[in-house]
């Protein structure tokens, strides 16, 4: 029972489509403008930087916010924390990705995945994968290419980030491998166009 309610209120918080919501205020369909998508980097190109930082921020806060009530239900069922966080962690971005609302078709997850993980490990580890981020963005200009490398290397930071004596390490780099393979799923088709060379540069029509 405690699982089964920390895994569907994490997937209903993360199924919130922010980005959606937003444009939709302003009267425009974002799955179709830009490159369909409805996170934080499309919202950026269809609706200028104010609300791309605002759908950012609420896509992160989601979650953050998903894993930091997965860790109070788990306090008040008294079951393993780890376990419950981690849960929590899946379940959010699983609901950004696939929002019931929008017949399963939602974003890519990245700031979601930023909030999640900055509430499960140690500040280094967001950090590193931030950085990661930035670096590699600021080099090829793709937020794509910039996306599927810091995810990539987020069980790298992960490992080197958190103590082996951990109890919970192996469900921890478990769940780094999960998140990625979920983020190079979700970037498939971007992976295919930036092999082809045919992949928009950030800024660029």
């Amino acid at each position: 029972m405690p699982w089964l309610l920390i895994a569907v209120s994490s997937y209903l918080l993360g199924s919130i489509p922010w980005g959606f919501l937003f444009a939709r205020a302003k009267g425009i369909d974002i799955r179709q403008k830009g490159s369909g998508n409805i996170g934080a980097a499309n919202a950026f190109r269809v609706m200028g930087k104010k609300w791309g930082y605002l759908v950012f921020i609420c896509d992160f806060l989601k979650g953050f916010l998903a894993v930091e009530i997965g860790l109070l239900l788990a306090t008040w069922f008294q079951v393993n924390l780890g376990l419950g966080s981690i849960i929590a962690g899946i379940m959010c971005v699983v609901g950004h990705d696939y929002p019931a609302w929008l017949g399963f078709k939602g974003g890519k997850g990245i700031a979601t995945l930023a909030g999640v993980l900055l509430a499960v490990f140690s500040p280094l580890v967001c950090i590193s994968f931030g950085a990661v981020w930035v670096v590699v963005f600021l080099i090829a200009r793709y937020t794509s290419l910039a996306s599927i490398v810091a995810v990539a290397t987020l069980p790298i930071a992960a490992a080197s980030f958190v103590s082996k004596s951990e109890p919970d390490f192996p469900f921890l780099i478990g769940f780094c491998i999960l998140m990625a393979a979920l983020a190079l799923w979700r970037h498939r088709s971007n992976i295919v166009r930036l092999l082809n060379r045919t992949e928009n540069r950030f800024g660029k029509k």
